[in-house]
């Protein structure tokens, strides 16, 4: 051949006896199911995990839906709120009025308490 390489193989032939042979490829098929086993250990115990996450995710979901279901009612309540705020303010100034008005006239009378009491 001119100008072109020539590969040349090279083969090694290895003297191993028969045993040695068998005791190799035990030992690597041996090997091979403890990893075998292990990889499925380690696989259950992602699946397990998994299950808990998928769970508690599924909880945190029903209850972020509960809350945001509450968030929505608030202006609902808010205007109930108000409105009955506002008739308690309402109330508290009658009586703040009303107790002004006792103590001006307690003030100014020589018999109280026993007119008012007389006069209802």
């Amino acid at each position: 051949m001119t100008g072109a390489a020539m590969t040349v193989a090279t083969t090694f032939v290895l003297a191993v006896s028969e045993s040695a042979a068998l005791t190799v490829w035990g030992v690597s098929l041996g090997l091979g199911a403890v990893v075998l086993l292990v990889v499925a250990f380690l696989l259950s115990r992602i699946k397990g995990t998994a299950a808990v996450i998928d769970t508690v995710a599924g909880r945190i979901w029903t209850e972020g839906k509960l809350v945001a279901n509450n968030t929505i009612q608030i202006p609902l309540f808010l205007s109930t709120t108000n409105r009955v705020a506002g008739q308690i303010k309402g109330g508290a100034v009658g009586i703040v009025g009303a107790s002004e008005a006792i103590e001006q006239h307690a003030e100014g009378c020589p018999g109280c308490p026993a007119c008012l009491l007389d006069s209802h």
